[in-house]
């Protein structure tokens, strides 16, 4: 069971209590990412997130470090497509100093023009990181030809030439209109009373006024399969293959989670075992979800040799055609649906992952479900609902993405033989 309740201007609050614990996380989510942006502001959610860090009007950056240092706390925050949370975890004993930290941050920062400059330099160095970086550059390629011409295809950070032309003043239009009490949740897990959370939401968010919101964003607004190819001078050749998705919220996650488990998200799963174990071509190879309203993808990623690239696309186009014809066994059903089961429970052991998951559910989709509630639904499903939902996506056309040498040269869909 979960303590909820909306403070007056409509920020929501949702906490689980655990009397065990010596300690309590708390997060404050915010309804702000890239798919909230257009390309004139593209990667002002994560420069406002930076910039908060920059002092308030009570609080230097090194006082709200030294501060947190003080009580052995812990204080960081990120920003995805769909959110931006600002989190600490702390003593129990300490909750109140946490929640004047975390709300002095939201309320108070100063976005002092002074260290926006500065501030630009490093998210440059972080976009140059990722271009350094071409597992990571090679998921964001993925987007943009996935969702090219929707938010959801432009890259959290920004790009370059954008961030160079952000101004203070646009950072400051962006903080206002999204950083707003009825488009924030707080989410606590830990040892903490009622009464006590209660008042601290009340004396630290309470007096947050309320603004008028803007348009929402537009859901997902299906795919387009296309293809993006970055030739880079480097040892591998790193692959990505988008598939639709399934949108937040749907009852299909757990069958989608469950053919994820058996077909690439673990050390047993098909891709695994076949590309890595019994062929060696490849360190890393994996498959996993990502929802979004309206829709989502389902990706799949390998980093080989250059010369064995073809080779790896037509392993994966096997283990994909082999699902979609002889479909799974009872065996690996039931262990990939145990596998889900205790991966879920074991990655709620700490209040951090609590605060988390409550969080993100009750910002998204305004509900969280229980624990008892999940395993019951991950218990339901059958094998039925997994083959179908493996024909919804997978036997779609996919979206590529391809970073490495010669990669305008490797027939990516000729290999794969399902395109």
């Amino acid at each position: 069971m979960y303590d909820e309740f909306t403070l007056p201007n409509g920020l929501r609050v949702i906490a689980e209590r655990i009397p065990h614990f010596r300690s309590v996380s708390l997060g404050l989510w915010i309804g702000a990412g890239s798919m909230y942006e257009v390309e004139a502001n593209n990667g002002l959610s994560h420069f406002v997130e930076h910039m908060l860090f920059k002092g308030t009007q009570r609080r230097s950056a090194r006082q709200i470090a030294q501060e947190m240092d003080a009580i052995g706390g812990q204080l960081n925050a990120f920003t995805a497509k769909e959110c931006t949370c600002y989190y600490a975890k702390v003593m129990d004993e300490h909750f109140e100093k946490a929640m004047d930290v975390l709300s002095d941050l939201l309320l108070h920062a100063k976005l002092d023009p002074a260290e926006f400059n500065k501030e630009r330099g490093v998210i440059l160095e972080e976009i140059a990181m990722v271009e350094d970086t071409p597992e990571d550059l090679v998921h964001d390629l993925l987007s943009a030809a996935h969702f090219k011409g929707q938010a959801l295809a432009m890259p959290i950070l920004g790009t370059a030439p954008q961030i160079r032309e952000v101004t203070p003043d646009m950072l400051a239009t962006f903080h206002r209109t999204h950083y707003r009490p009825d488009n924030t949740v707080l989410s606590v897990a830990g040892n903490y009373t009622l009464d006590h959370l209660r008042t601290l939401a009340e004396k630290y968010l309470g007096g947050w006024p309320s603004v008028e919101p803007p348009e929402p964003p537009r859901a997902t607004d299906g795919y387009d399969p296309g293809m993006l190819r970055r030739d880079k001078e480097i040892e591998q050749m790193h692959i990505c293959l988008g598939y639709p998705g399934i949108p937040q919220g749907s009852p299909d996650i757990y069958a989608l989670s469950i053919l994820n488990n058996l077909f690439g998200g673990g050390m047993s799963s098909r891709l695994f075992q076949r590309i890595r174990e019994e062929l060696g071509i490849a360190y890393s190879v994996y498959s996993y979800p990502t929802l979004y309203p309206g829709g989502g993808m389902f990706t799949i990623y390998a980093g080989t040799s250059p010369e064995n690239a073809s080779k790896a696309l037509e392993q994966i186009g096997g283990e994909l055609a082999r699902l979609l014809e002889s479909g799974i066994t009872d065996g690996e059903f039931a262990q990939a649906r145990e596998q889900l089961k205790g991966g879920y429970i074991l990655g709620l052991e700490s209040a951090s992952s609590r605060m988390s998951s409550i969080g993100r559910s009750k910002l998204l989709l305004n509900r969280a479900l229980g624990e008892n509630e999940i395993l019951d639904r991950i218990a339901a499903v059958t094998q039925d609902d997994v083959a179908r939902i493996a024909h919804q996506i997978l036997a779609e056309p996919c979206s590529i993405a391809l970073v490495g040498r010669k990669a305008e040269q490797l027939d990516a869909r000729g290999a794969l033989a399902l395109q």
